[in-house]
C-alpha cells in the first residue's frame, strides 16, 4: 500500500511499512530548527514587551531631551554664577539697553531668557565685535576692560574668523528640525481600511473622505511616504550597518556577512541538516536576519564568529547561537537558486475557521515557530512565500510576538483535511435534508418545516480554513441586524423580547410573510405581509427569504426585504434564527452580527428552567447541551460573539454591551461584504 504524508508541508510517499513512522517526529535531516526562537511563541498568553527597536528609539529621544534640559539648566547656572554678569544684570540700563536681561514675561523663565536658549545662537562677526565694544564701555574696572580688549584682538584675527564662520555653518545645520520618526510604513494600507469603513457611509464627510483618499495625488503621496518610512524603519539606531562581502574560503567562493543582533531580538532564521551541511531553511519576519536582508534561504552556513558549523547537528547550532549576541559574522556559501528580488507583501487579514495547535502537528516544519490559534481568531498573514506554511501574527499580539509564527497555508490545510476525510469512516448518518424545529406560539406548539438540503450539502463538502476579513464601522443610519442563535430553552427568544419591550424606538422585529388568510384583528404590513402562495413560491425561488417553512398547510417566511425595510427606518432588527439560515443571511447585503446564546452547565440550566416553572428531564438537559455543542462545532465559524446564559440579567447586559460596541468600534467582517 502506498501512503502519502506531508513531511514539513511537502508530500512524500512511502509503503505500508512506513505508515507508523510518518506519525512520529519527522526525520532529523528534514527537521527545521529555529536557532534562537523565544519560548512559547504560539502560547495564548505572552508577557507584554515593547518592540526592541521602538524601545531604543524612545530611549534615544529621552536621552536627547534630558541632554537639552541639562544644557539649558547649565546655561542658566552659568548666567547666574558669573559675578560680572550679576552686576550687569543688576544695572542693565547703564550705557545701553541689554535685551538679554530685559524682564520679559513668557516661557523663558525668571530671567526672561528666550525659549530657544538651548539652540545655537547665530551671530554675524560685526555683531560680535559691536557687542564686545558695548560691553567694554559698560565695565567700570580696568581689569575687566583689559580682558575684553584681549577678546577683541582675538576676534579680529583671521584664524578665529574662519573658525567662527565654520561654527556658524555647523550650528545652522544642527539647528534644523529633524523629521519625526515614522509611526508606520503602511499608510496606503491604512487608507484602504479607512475607505472600506466609510465605503457605504451616507454622511457627507465620509463621502468626501473616501473621494480624497481615492484621488491619484493622495495615493502618490502615501506611496512616497511608505517608501521613505520603510527605509527609515529598517535602520537600526545606534548600531553599525550590516554588510556583506564575497571572498575565497577553502577553494570555494563564500559570502561574509556581518550584522548586529541584540539580546532581545531573535535572529529569526531556521536551519536544517542536508547531509553534513547546515542550510538556512527559512527567514522569519520580525527577526534580525529579515531586517538585515543579508541571509537567504538556501545559504549554507560554514562558520559563525569563528566557530565551524559544517558537520554539526541543528541542535548543536541552536546551542551555539543561543549564547551569541552583538556582532555576528557569518561565512556562507550563497544559495545557487536565483530568486526574484523581494517585493513588499500586502498584509492579509483572515479569520480562522478551525483550531490549530502546532504541538499536535507532526508536519509543522519548525514546532518552535508554530503559532497556535483558535476558531474565530483574527490572523494577520504577512508572508505567503511558502504556500504550505504562512507567516502570521495573531490580532492583538503583534507587540508581544517578536517573531511571526508559522500557520498552515490554505491550500495545504484543505489538502490534508480532504485526505483525512477520505480515510475516515462516516460516523454520522446521512442527513435527510428536512429539519423540524419547535416554536412555541401561545397555547400550542407550532412545528415549522425548513428545507435545508442545499445548505446541508454545502456544509458536507466545504473544508473550512480561513476567511479574508476587513474592518467595518457601521454607519449611524444603517444599523447591522442582530441574529440570536442557540438551541431551544437557552433564552434567546426572551432576550430578544426584552430588548423589543425596553427600547421599542431603537429595536424592531422583521414583519414575516404568510399565505394564510388575514384575521380581523390583524393589519397587513404590521402583523404579517399577507401574500398568495404563488407569490410566496416565486420569492422563495428567487432566494428572497432568510428562512421559510410550512405550518398547517400555510407558508411562513422572513424575507431580506422585511429586514432591510426596518434598517432603512434607522432601527436595529432583532432576529432569532436557526443555524441553517445563517448562510442565506450572510450572503445578503445586510451585514448581520451573529451572537450565539450558549447554555450553562447542566445543573445551572436545570435551575434556570425551574425558575420558569419547567421541570426538564436529565436527558432533555443533555440534549440541549449536546445540541449547543453541535451548533458551535458546525457553525461556530459564522458567530461574531457568544454569550453563556448563566443569568438572564447578566446575559441581557452583555448582549446590550455587544450591540452598543457596534456604534463605537469597527468590527472584522468578511472582505467580500465591502467589495
Amino acid at each position: 500500500m502506498i501512503t502519502t504524508s506531508y513531511t514539513n508541508g511537502h508530500m512524500t510517499e512511502s509503503d505500508g511499512r512506513g505508515v507508523e513512522a510518518n506519525q512520529e517526529e519527522p526525520q532529523q535531516w528534514h527537521r527545521e530548527m529555529a536557532v534562537d526562537c523565544p519560548g512559547d511563541l504560539g502560547a495564548r498568553t505572552l508577557p507584554v514587551r515593547r518592540s526592541a527597536q521602538l524601545e531604543r528609539i524612545r530611549q534615544h529621544q529621552e536621552d536627547r531631551r534630558r541632554k537639552e534640559e541639562e544644557g539649558k539648566n547649565r546655561q542658566e547656572l552659568d548666567l547666574t554664577a558669573s559675578i560680572r554678569l550679576k552686576k550687569l544684570s543688576q544695572n542693565p540700563k547703564v550705557g545701553i539697553d541689554n535685551p538679554t536681561f530685559d524682564p520679559i514675561e513668557g516661557p523663558g523663565g525668571p530671567l526672561g531668557l528666550p525659549p530657544n536658549l538651548g539652540a545655537p545662537t547665530l551671530l554675524e562677526l560685526e555683531e560680535l565685535l559691536m557687542s564686545l565694544k558695548q560691553v567694554q564701555h559698560c565695565l567700570s574696572d580696568g581689569q575687566s576692560q583689559e580682558d575684553v580688549e584681549l577678546v577683541l584682538q582675538l576676534v579680529q584675527k583671521t584664524d578665529f574668523q574662519k573658525a567662527f564662520n565654520i561654527h556658524n555653518a555647523v550650528a545652522q545645520h544642527m539647528n534644523r528640525p529633524s523629521p519625526p520618526f515614522p509611526h508606520t510604513d503602511r499608510a496606503q494600507g491604512l487608507a484602504h481600511e479607512v475607505q472600506s469603513m466609510v465605503h457605504n457611509s451616507q454622511h457627507k464627510e465620509g463621502l468626501e473622505l473616501n473621494t480624497l483618499l481615492s484621488s491619484p495625488h493622495v495615493q502618490a503621496v502615501l506611496l512616497a511616504h511608505d517608501c521613505v518610512a520603510e527605509q527609515e524603519m529598517q535602520l537600526e539606531p545606534l548600531t553599525p550597518d550590516p554588510c556583506e562581502a564575497l571572498t575565497q574560503w577553502g577553494g570555494e567562493t563564500v559570502k561574509i556577512v556581518r550584522m548586529e543582533k541584540a539580546m532581545d531580538i531573535p535572529l529569526g532564521a531556521t536551519v536544517r541538516n542536508d547531509m553534513d551541511s547546515v542550510v538556512i531553511s527559512r527567514i522569519v519576519k520580525g527577526g534580525a536576519a529579515e531586517r538585515s536582508g543579508l541571509l537567504h534561504e538556501g545559504d549554507e552556513v560554514l562558520e559563525i564568529n569563528g566557530v565551524e558549523i559544517r558537520g554539526k547537528d541543528v541542535n548543536e547550532v541552536f546551542d551555539i547561537l543561543a549564547e551569541m549576541h552583538g556582532t555576528l559574522t557569518f561565512i556562507l556559501i550563497p544559495s545557487s537558486q536565483n530568486k526574484p528580488p523581494p517585493i513588499k507583501e500586502t498584509v492579509v487579514h483572515v479569520k480562522a475557521h478551525f483550531d490549530y495547535d502546532p504541538s499536535d502537528d507532526p508536519y509543522v516544519p519548525c514546532r518552535e515557530l508554530g503559532l497556535c490559534f483558535q476558531k474565530g481568531d483574527i490572523l494577520h498573514i504577512i508572508s505567503q512565500d511558502d504556500p504550505n506554511w504562512w507567516q502570521a501574527y495573531r490580532d492583538g499580539d503583534e507587540d508581544n510576538q517578536p517573531l511571526a509564527g508559522l500557520v498552515p497555508g490554505k491550500s495545504f490545510q484543505q489538502q490534508r483535511e480532504a485526505m483525512k476525510q477520505t480515510i475516515e469512516e462516516d460516523k454520522e448518518p446521512e442527513k435527510s435534508g428536512k429539519l423540524w424545529c419547535a416554536k412555541k406560539n401561545k397555547k400550542k406548539r407550532k412545528k415549522l418545516l425548513y428545507n435545508v438540503k442545499q445548505n446541508d450539502d454545502n456544509d458536507s463538502e466545504e473544508i473550512l480554513t480561513y476567511e479574508e476579513m476587513a474592518l467595518y464601522h457601521q454607519p449611524a443610519n444603517r444599523k447591522r441586524p442582530i441574529a440570536l442563535i442557540g438551541p431551544p430553552n437557552c433564552g434567546q427568544n426572551d432576550l430578544r423580547q426584552r430588548l423589543l419591550s425596553s427600547q421599542p424606538d431603537r429595536f424592531g422585529g422583521a414583519v414575516p410573510h404568510t399565505t394564510r388568510n388575514r384575521r380581523d384583528v390583524e393589519v397587513s404590513g404590521r402583523d404579517y405581509h399577507f401574500v398568495s402562495r404563488q407569490a410566496f413560491d416565486m420569492d422563495a425561488t428567487a432566494g428572497k427569504f432568510i428562512e421559510s417553512g410550512e405550518f398547517e398547510k400555510n407558508l411562513y417566511g422572513t424575507s431580506t426585504d422585511s429586514v432591510r425595510q426596518l434598517i432603512n427606518m434607522g432601527k436595529i432588527c432583532l432576529l432569532c434564527l436557526h443555524t441553517q439560515s445563517l448562510k442565506t443571511l450572510r450572503s445578503s447585503d445586510l451585514k448581520p452580527y451573529i451572537i450565539f446564546i450558549a447554555p450553562p452547565s447542566q445543573e445551572r440550566l436545570r435551575a434556570l428552567l425551574t425558575k420558569e416553572s419547567k421541570n426538564p428531564k436529565p436527558e432533555e438537559l443533555r440534549d440541549i447541551i449536546e445540541k449547543a455543542r453541535e451548533m458551535e462545532q458546525n457553525f461556530g465559524h459564522l458567530f461574531d460573539a457568544a454569550i453563556v446564559n448563566t443569568d438572564q440579567d447578566k446575559a441581557y447586559q452583555e448582549l446590550l454591551r455587544l450591540i452598543n460596541k457596534l456604534d463605537t468600534e469597527p468590527q472584522w467582517v468578511p472582505s467580500s461584504w465591502l467589495r
